[in-house]
């Protein structure tokens, strides 16, 4: 028998009501009789499910709508319609046995104290979640080595780095061992050695407590390095649901083939698209379907060194899903 969902949604949506005004005194006159309001769907019937410790990629532009999803899966935000489930509640009941096994990171908040070092604050969140001083030790231990956070918890938060902080704030969140994690751009504003680090950690940790986790950020590197699984939305409307690879070979129409080549003056132009080409390194756009000729025409017709044929990166293709979201919703498109 399946498991039940850790998460699930069905026909998820959130509407606000906004008010507008043309600028001027004369309109902010006339606003104080009548005002202008429209509806804004910030999420605009989704369904997804996540299974027990699965990590999924939440994917989409600014405005999409994926905080004020998390919002809602977290029971920051009461959905305008549709329902949802988090570990079997309604997250905004916010019900100890709900919020004692959740955790939402976002990488531009702080709960850390600013003054005070980062042990202090998170002895302040072993006492709000209760957590026995055994059991707190054991799972700060657990933190502490797959952070690297030994020389940095002692200091006031005030005198870390962006990374050490942001790995900090990562132990706070994680001290009570949530069941169901929500990131919200965990590496953003850090620099490439320190998202990777990041990204290792939650991939054990998910291996290690088997961690349910719904991630989202604009790095499509911490998309393919944890997620085999994407959700992608566009003006708070599902586009995709489904296998990473799946989405490559749906949005993708070409490969990229990088060929390194013995005549550095080589004219590889007749091959495909070339997107670069330098010291006998030559990077091709080729139409999916035409790979295998192509690549079979240059090995025989010229003297190759190496030649490999990737996917094209996957923030070219998450664009593509997104043009496509916006095509779909232009003025007489097809539904």
């Amino acid at each position: 028998m399946a498991a039940e969902p850790a998460v699930w949604t069905r026909d998820l949506q959130k509407t606000y009501v906004v008010t507008e005004r043309e600028a001027g005194a004369r309109a902010a006159l006339r606003s104080l009789v009548r005002r202008n309001r429209e509806q804004v769907h910030a999420v605009d019937g989704i369904s997804f499910e996540l299974a027990p410790g699965e990590i999924v990629g939440f994917l989409g532009p600014n405005g999409a709508g994926k905080t004020t999803t998390l919002k809602m899966l977290s029971g920051l935000l009461h959905p305008t319609g549709g329902s949802l489930s988090v570990l079997g509640h309604e997250p905004w009941k916010r019900e100890r046995s709900f919020l004692t096994n959740i955790t939402l990171v976002m990488g531009q908040r702080n709960q850390l104290a600013w003054d005070i070092p980062a042990v202090d604050s998170f002895e302040l969140n072993r006492a709000i979640y209760r957590l026995s001083t055994a059991d707190y030790r054991q799972t700060l231990d657990e933190l502490t080595d797959l952070l690297d956070l030994g020389s940095l918890i002692g200091r006031p938060v005030r005198n870390l780095s962006l990374g050490e902080r942001m790995k900090c704030e990562i132990a706070a969140a994680l001290l009570h061992r949530p069941r169901v994690v929500f990131l919200d751009e965990p590496t953003i504003g850090l620099d490439v050695t320190m998202q990777k680090r990041i990204r290792q950690f939650f991939e054990q940790y998910n291996r290690r407590f088997g961690a349910t986790v719904l991630l989202t950020s604009h790095y499509m590197a911490d998309v393919e390095a944890l997620c085999r699984r994407v959700v992608v939305i566009h003006h708070g409307r599902l586009l995709f649901d489904g296998e990473l690879t799946r989405l490559l070979g749906r949005f993708s129409e070409h490969k990229t083939v990088a060929v390194q080549l013995a005549d550095s003056q080589a004219d590889v132009s007749g091959y495909g698209e070339v997107v670069e080409q330098r010291d006998g390194r030559a990077t091709l756009r080729v139409p999916k379907a035409d790979t295998a000729s192509v690549t079979a025409r240059l090995l025989a017709e010229q003297e190759v060194i190496d030649l490999t044929v990737e996917d094209p990166p996957l923030e070219e293709v998450i664009d593509r899903v997104f043009a496509q979201g916006s095509a779909d919703r232009a003025p007489g498109a097809p539904g």
